[in-house]
């Protein structure tokens, strides 16, 4: 997509989201025909000109500076995250160097060190467009113990857990508020397409899930974004039972996002997370000693 486009978008829907009201803006009852506040009244309350912010929504204009977007930013009442994406989107506007393939994605050594260091704490390490790129055990048993351990070893077949939340059934019914989980996945995506706008992988993947889930196509169009931090679900698992859990995302130096899932101590949820990690290893355990076996009929 266009970079003006994306930072109109951005702009007209954050716009029509904010109420009048919510930004100290008088109606006296007036009957209105657009949902959210008028581009004059977003641009008094920024302290621009109505016709320059018009022109920078319309996609006409691609030189606001900091201060400018900053004050608009103010206006919307943007959180810090959507205030990080407003001022990527129009970085994007600016750029004029021709968009190379990214190159694929590779697990650091350092990374692998990390995970293995948690031991039986679900960890998933994603890459920016939300492939697994690497997962310890019980990160697999958690997320998606359906499918093969070893995937995340294989680049051109790694699972992508923005399709695994909308396509598959078997995530999905993980999650006990499957659309909050959605939301989030949605949100963080967005956050990175912001950052990378001529990632051609990236549209794809986006072009592919808006195309074959309406549920991401809505959600993808609310322009919400969200940047990591930790979030509780309430989780289903098909082994162990309903466990509360808290996943945790750190973005690595590299662009890639490490989730791990932790539970409150002394509580069921961390019994039942103790008794999968268990199951997941005396599985392991009995698998290598049956290819051993096998090795040396």
């Amino acid at each position: 997509m266009d970079a003006k486009r994306r930072l109109g978008e951005f702009l007209q829907t954050r716009r029509s989201q904010l109420r009048p009201q919510d930004a100290g803006v008088s109606t006296y009852g007036e009957r209105r025909r657009v949902p959210g506040l008028r581009r004059e009244e977003l641009a008094l309350l920024a302290g621009v000109s109505a016709s320059y912010y018009s022109r920078l929504e319309q996609g006409h204009s691609t030189n606001a500076s900091p201060g400018v977007l900053d004050a608009i930013a103010g206006a919307l009442r943007l959180d810090d995250a959507e205030r990080r994406h407003l001022h990527e989107l129009a970085a994007g506007t600016r750029q004029r160097t021709r968009p190379r393939r990214p190159a694929p994605e590779v697990v650091t050594a350092e990374a692998r060190q990390l995970i293995a260091a948690l031991g039986d704490v679900p960890a998933v390490l994603l890459g920016r467009r939300s492939d697994v790129l690497a997962w310890n055990r019980t990160g697999h048993a958690l997320f998606a113990g359906h499918l093969d351990p070893a995937a995340p070893d294989r680049p051109r077949g790694r699972p992508n857990m923005a399709r695994l939340v909308f396509l598959d059934a078997h995530t999905a019914e993980l999650y006990a508020d499957w659309p909050r989980k959605a939301r989030a996945v949605v949100a963080t995506l967005r956050m990175v397409s912001g950052r990378h706008p001529d990632d051609p992988l990236l549209a794809a993947l986006i072009g592919e899930l808006s195309v074959a889930s309406k549920d991401f196509a809505t959600m993808w169009a609310d322009h919400r974004v969200k940047a990591g931090g930790a979030a509780a679900y309430e989780m289903r698992h098909p082994l162990v039972g309903a466990l509360s859990v808290t996943q945790q995302t750190l973005r690595t130096e590299q662009d890639q996002h490490l989730v791990v899932a932790t539970t409150e101590a002394g509580s069921p949820s961390q019994a039942a997370l103790t008794l999968l990690a268990h199951s997941t290893a005396t599985g392991a355990t009995a698998r290598a000693t049956a290819y051993q076996t096998r090795r040396h009929d």
